[in-house]
């Protein structure tokens, strides 16, 4: 059984609320959580170091994330963050 990006890691942060308000979205949300998790599994250890990974690795995560806007800044890894609901809303 061969798992895709869209099975499993995508569609576990389906439910993820954006709280951001729409105007400022250059990025996709689902993006900047993929850049954030890949980069601390690779060791990265704040917003400036996966800001960093984010752009020594945009060619390969382009492969697979829309990146439409490139790699988000560290300050709008860490707005985004910051605003986060950390539960995710009870599904009925």
């Amino acid at each position: 059984m061969t798992l895709s990006l869209e099975s499993t890691f995508i569609k576990h942060f389906a439910c993820l609320e954006d709280p951001r308000v729409e105007r400022t979205k250059h990025h996709l949300l689902i993006d900047i959580i993929a850049i954030a998790i890949l980069a601390v599994i690779s060791g990265a250890d704040g917003w400036v170091a996966i800001e960093t990974y984010g752009q020594a690795k945009q060619e390969w995560l382009a492969s697979f994330l829309s990146l439409a806007n490139g790699i988000p800044s560290h300050d709008t890894f860490a707005r985004v963050f910051a605003r986060l609901e950390p539960r995710p809303a009870r599904q009925k």
